[in-house]
């Protein structure tokens, strides 16, 4: 990850102090480790991945506003949506689960199916950038996958280019930092 990366990413961390942070399941504290499972209905953790305010982070950390996002599908307890630029796209999408071992079993079938090219530590409870410049991370009962193949090699206002890993990574880590308090 180069040095804008790394700015862009520690940016993405500070913010997303969001004033709707989700509220948590009955019963539950701050110090409990139960975690929502998936229902029929997606997470409001889950919803945020396509909210505005993860538009608008996204947007300032990639230099760059999307023409539009598509209605988010919930299918299989996979939330969905993509951000749409004049050159490109990419995908969010969030695999609810209702246990820890299902959870580490998605997340690790992605790391075999597309190669871990690096470990992304302190993002989530596990992270890593695919061979194929995916990023995907889990949290709780969660796993995010930020798809990038659709955007072009450099992107963004930046000097040099924002590149597919760096954007994917800056696109997690907004995500995280929502999910923060979540």
């Amino acid at each position: 990850m180069n040095v804008l990366g790394l700015v862009a990413l520690a940016i993405a961390l500070a913010a997303c102090g969001s004033s709707a942070t989700p509220k948590a399941n009955p019963g539950t504290t701050a110090a409990s480790t139960k975690f929502q499972k998936a229902g029929a209905l997606p997470s409001i953790t889950s919803k945020m991945v396509c909210a505005k305010e993860a538009q608008t982070e996204i947007g300032s950390n990639l230099g760059l506003t999307a023409t539009r996002v598509t209605t988010p599908t919930w299918k299989d307890h996979v939330y969905t949506c993509t951000y749409v630029y004049p050159n490109g796209s990419f995908t969010l999408s969030v695999k609810e689960m209702s246990d820890t071992k299902s959870t580490t079993d998605y997340f690790d079938a992605y790391k075999t199916q597309f190669g871990v090219a690096q470990n992304l530590f302190g993002l989530g409870q596990g992270a890593f950038i695919g061979k194929n410049d995916d990023v995907v991370a889990r949290k709780d009962y969660k796993v995010l996958l930020v798809d990038v193949k659709n955007l072009p090699k450099g992107l963004g206002k930046f000097v040099p280019a924002t590149t597919r890993s760096d954007a994917a990574s800056n696109i997690a880590a907004s995500i995280m930092a929502c999910w923060s308090d979540a």
